[in-house]
């Protein structure tokens, strides 16, 4: 599925949920900066910019909630089937792993 959302507007939209997520909390940058390990700086660049690496992220979900829905939200589709002839043709097509070159 493709997405019409920008890579940036996403980071944009992602670093405004989590700061709203920490107001909601009673938390200062400080506060989340300490609970989750997270540099106060990155934090604060986050939250204006929305850039921070995948680690300091899940960090910070940590501590403001939101993590296993993050998880869940990138979970494999499971597909549905409608007969064995669908079946049988996903068990021969599904790729465990890259093309080697």
């Amino acid at each position: 599925m493709i997405s019409l959302i920008s890579p940036s507007k996403a980071l944009g939209k992602l670093a405004e949920n989590v700061r709203s997520r920490r107001l909601n909390a009673g938390l200062t940058q400080q506060d989340l900066a300490e609970r989750s390990g997270v540099a106060l700086p990155t934090l604060r660049k986050f939250e204006q910019k929305g850039v921070i690496s995948l680690e300091s992220f899940l960090r910070l979900l940590m501590v403001v909630g939101g993590l296993e829905e993050v998880i869940e939200a990138i979970r494999p589709v499971k597909p549905t089937f409608t007969s064995i002839d669908e079946v049988l043709k996903q068990e021969t097509s599904t790729r465990k792993r890259g093309r080697h070159k």
